[in-house]
C-alpha cells in the first residue's frame, strides 16, 4: 500500500508538470481553459496555479465566458483595474487616488510626442509607455485619442505580474525596479546603494532597512504619494529668491506664460498631479511621509534630513533657471528659431523632450530630466554619491558648456550677417 501510495504521487506530479499545470487544491480537475492553454503556453497555467486566486477563481472570473476555442479567441476580455476592484475594492480605491493611476496622462502631455515615435515605440510599449500605461481604463482618460496609441493597461499588474498575481512578489522591492531605474528616476540605484537598500539586502530576514513599499505603501496603503510629485515643484513658494527659480521653470514648461500668469497646461499639471498646488497639499503629504520616518528616526532627525533635501532642490533649481535663461536669451535674439507654438513669449519648451533642433536645447534637455532629477531623487533617497556626481556636479559643468555653447552660437551669428 506504500508502494501504491508513492508511486501515485510520483506519476501526479510527473503529469502536472508534463502538462504545464500546478498541483489545484485537493487535485481538482483542470478547467477547459487550462487544458487548452497547457500546450499552447503552460507558463501561464504554471503561474495562475501557482497564485492564491486559483483556490477561489476561474479563468471565466477575470476573461468571461465568450471565448470558447481559437477561433472565437478575441472575445477574451482583457482584465482591467475595474475586473480587480470586484474583490480588491479597498486596495482599488486607494490606488486610484495615488499617482501611479495617473502615469498616461504626463506621456499625452508632451506636444506631438506620441505621433513622432515609432509604432513599436508607443504602440508596442518598448519605449516610455511600457511602464507609463498605468489609468488608461479610468474614465478620466479613456478616449479615441488614447484609444489609437493603447490597446490596454497593465495598473495592478505592473506590480502583480500576472497570472500568478502574488502579494509576495508584490512586497519585493524588485517589483518597483523595472520601472523606477535610469536616466530621469533612478530611484532602483539610489536605494540598492544607500545605506536603506544594504541595510535590507545583507539581511533580508531581519529586514533590518526599509524597502520601496515600507516607506512608499505603509501598511499596504496602495496610495503612493510624496510631497513633491514628480517635478519637484510647488506653489505658492514663501522664500522670495526659490520662488523667481520656479517661475522661470513654470515658463519654461509652458505652464506659466511671460507675465507669470497660468495657461492652459496647468490642467494638465492639475490633472497628472504633477505638482503641489497648495501649501496644506504639500504639508499633508509631507506630514504623512515624516510618520513614516519616526518609525526608526527621532522626529528631529527625520525632519532635518528632508530639509536638507528639500534644499538641495533648491540648489539645482538655482542653476537650472540659469540655463533655461540662457536659452530663452537665443530664442529672444532670434538666434534659435522656435519649433513648437506652445507660446508666444520666447522660451523653449521643456516639454518637446529631445525633440529640439540645437545641441545647446539638448543639453537643457537633460538638466531636466537627468541631472536635476538625480540631484533632489537622491537626496531624499539618501544616496549622496548620486546626488554630487550623478546629479549636481553635472548640473554645474552642463551649464558651463552651455555658456561656451552660446558664445559660439553667437559669435557665429554675427559673422554670417556680415
Amino acid at each position: 500500500m506504500v508502494r501504491k501510495g508513492i508511486y501515485f504521487i510520483v506519476m501526479a506530479g510527473f503529469l502536472f508538470a508534463v502538462l504545464g499545470v500546478g498541483v489545484t487544491p485537493a487535485f481538482a480537475k483542470p478547467s477547459k481553459c487550462e487544458t487548452c492553454h497547457a500546450k499552447l503556453n503552460p507558463g501561464l497555467v504554471k503561474d495562475f496555479n501557482r497564485g492564491k486566486m486559483a483556490e477561489e477563481l476561474t479563468c471565466a472570473d477575470c476573461h468571461g465566458t465568450a471565448h470558447t476555442s481559437a477561433a472565437d479567441a478575441n472575445k477574451a476580455v482583457l482584465p482591467t483595474i475595474s475586473t480587480c476592484k470586484k474583490c480588491h475594492s479597498k486596495q482599488v480605491k486607494q490606488y486610484m487616488s495615488g499617482k501611479h493611476s495617473l502615469g498616461l496622462l504626463p506621456v499625452m502631455a508632451f506636444p506631438g510626442f506620441t505621433h513622432k515615435q515609432p509604432k513599436a515605440f508607443i504602440a508596442g510599449q518598448k519605449g516610455c509607455n511600457g511602464c507609463h500605461n498605468l489609468g488608461i481604463t479610468d474614465q478620466k482618460v479613456r478616449d479615441n485619442e488614447l484609444r489609437k496609441y493603447y490597446k490596454y493597461g497593465m495598473d495592478c499588474q505592473n506590480c502583480h505580474t500576472r497570472h500568478a498575481f502574488s502579494k509576495k512578489e508584490a512586497l519585493q522591492p524588485e517589483a518597483c525596479n523595472s520601472c523606477h531605474t535610469g536616466f530621469d528616476h533612478a530611484q532602483w540605484e539610489m536605494w540598492s546603494h544607500s545605506k536603506h537598500g544594504a541595510a535590507y539586502k545583507t539581511d533580508r530576514k531581519a529586514h533590518r532597512g526599509p524597502t520601496c513599499q515600507d516607506c512608499h505603501m505603509p501598511n499596504g496603503d496602495h496610495r503612493v504619494m510624496t510631497a513633491w510629485g514628480f517635478l519637484a515643484l510647488r506653489l505658492p513658494e514663501a522664500d522670495k529668491e526659490w520662488m523667481g527659480y520656479r517661475v522661470t521653470i513654470l515658463q519654461a514648461l509652458g505652464v506659466l506664460d511671460a507675465k507669470g500668469k497660468p495657461t492652459k497646461r496647468l490642467d494638465v499639471v492639475k490633472a497628472a498631479n504633477l505638482a503641489r498646488l497648495t501649501k496644506e497639499g504639500w504639508e499633508k503629504e509631507r506630514n504623512r511621509m515624516l510618520k513614516v520616518c519616526e518609525k526608526c528616526h527621532s522626529a528631529t532627525f527625520a525632519k532635518e534630513n528632508l530639509k536638507n533635501a528639500d534644499l538641495m532642490i533648491k540648489a539645482s533649481d538655482k542653476i537650472f533657471a540659469e540655463a533655461i535663461n540662457l536659452v530663452a536669451g537665443l530664442y529672444k535674439d532670434g538666434i534659435i528659431r522656435k519649433k513648437t507654438n506652445q507660446a508666444t513669449f520666447p522660451y523653449p519648451d521643456l516639454l518637446t523632450f529631445y525633440e529640439v533642433n540645437t545641441p545647446i536645447e539638448e543639453k537643457l534637455y537633460e538638466m531636466f530630466m537627468d541631472y536635476r532629477m538625480k540631484t533632489y531623487q537622491a537626496a531624499f533617497h539618501v544616496m549622496p554619491d548620486y546626488t554630487t556626481w550623478y546629479g549636481y556636479a553635472k548640473l554645474k559643468e552642463t551649464l558651463v558648456e552651455m555658456k561656451e555653447m552660446a558664445k559660439q552660437m553667437r559669435l557665429n551669428a554675427k559673422l554670417s550677417k556680415k
